[in-house]
């Protein structure tokens, strides 16, 4: 019997050439990689801040508690379900949807080696920024659907705070289409001859902290400020509802560390070897300097976040960008070896100037 009659086609492709298998596959495997990894950064997060605190942190379930969040999703799924007789129904059940499922959807254009990658998008880059903008107003909707104040007003803080900060960090990724001359994501790590964090430090600190803000991560965690409203956007969700809102920000954890891993740190590009385990170890270390930053420093204040972001960020954000414009249209053969000591140089001046410039300071009463 000849081959070619052995092997199952859909349409005029062998199965494992088609697209749409290509597609489903990609899918499955990015699903279970975001699962896997919101559950062992929950299970890292609360070991490593107890270590940080002088404690153990979960140790019970399973060895050294790595079966904790399991069971605590179990609990939950048994939890009873509350819906405020005056809440908007249809917001309070679409909104944690509207909060999950983009931030799932941003892995689709993230490569995990040179030739895995479920959609390979000219404009990857614009997709990330138009997907992830869509989980903020997932946020907005959860505290406004409850009918609580409180939830409102963290609701309203989350949206300012997002809206705020994505300004810096298009402007900051703007700087790596101009070098990189691409708007596709893995066309961006495979311009990475060495990682942007080197040639590009000062676009880096801009992303990263940006990105902190727009995850609602210490030192801006002001939308569940729990001194102020309570439990901010989610007061009223309880059950799987609740379990949602809280997986949405471990997945946009995840999805950060990723995208500073691929946009930053090369990518799956490795030292020794290419592929998922470079981008893995890269993602993982992101993740540790996140914690490491909740383990040390306080809350900002609402005012304090806002002034930070249009005072001293977004300055900072533009003279990277003018400072990265005019070099590639003077310098675009610069040597790296005079690139990467003189973007140390000018980010260390940027920063002390705005940071001369930019005193929150203390507010004092008038009775003071």
């Amino acid at each position: 019997m000849d081959d070619a009659v052995l092997v199952t086609t859909i349409g005029a492709t062998p199965w494992y050439e088609n697209f749409w298998v290509h597609l489903a596959i990609g899918a499955v495997v990015a699903i279970a990689f975001f699962f896997f990894f919101i559950v062992m950064y929950i299970w890292t997060e609360r070991r490593v801040i107890g270590l940080f605190q002088g404690r153990l942190g979960p140790n019970r379930v399973g060895p050294l508690g790595l079966i904790q969040s399991v069971a605590d999703v179990i609990k939950v799924m048994f939890k009873e379900d509350i819906v405020p007789d005056k809440s908007d129904k249809l917001l309070f059940w679409l909104a944690p949807f509207m909060a999950f499922v983009p931030v799932m959807m941003i892995l689709a254009v993230v490569p995990f080696s040179e030739n895995f990658q479920i959609v390979n998008l000219n404009v990857g880059i614009l997709y990330v920024l138009a997907v992830s903008a869509i989980s903020s107003i997932g946020v907005f909707m959860s505290g406004y659907a409850g009918n609580n104040k409180y939830g409102l007003i963290g609701g309203m803080r989350g949206l300012a705070q997002f809206i705020s900060y994505e300004i810096p960090l298009i402007l900051s990724l703007a700087s790596l289409v101009l070098i990189s001359n691409t708007f596709s994501v893995n066309g961006l790590v495979q311009a990475q001859t060495l990682p942007n964090i080197l040639m590009m430090p000062l676009a880096f600190v801009v992303y990263f902290v940006a990105s902190l803000a727009e995850i609602s991560r210490t030192p801006f965690d002001i939308v569940e400020c729990d001194s102020e409203i309570v439990a901010g956007f989610n007061i009223e969700y309880s059950s799987m509802k609740f379990a949602m809102l809280y997986l949405v920000e471990y997945g946009e954890a995840v999805v950060t560390s990723v995208l500073v891993a691929t946009l930053f740190l090369g990518g799956w590009h490795g030292f020794f070897i290419d592929g998922p385990i470079p981008l893995i170890i890269k993602m993982v270390l992101v993740f540790l300097f996140i914690l490491w930053i909740r383990a040390t420093l306080p809350r900002l204040r609402v005012d304090q976040s806002m002034g930070f972001c249009w005072k001293f960020l977004l300055p900072v954000a533009l003279v990277n960008l003018l400072f990265t414009a005019a070099r590639m249209t003077f310098f675009p053969d610069l040597s790296n070896w005079i690139v990467i000591p003189a973007s140390f140089v000018f980010t260390a001046i940027v920063i002390y100037l705005f940071a001369g410039l930019f005193k929150p300071g203390r507010k004092v009463a008038e009775n003071d």
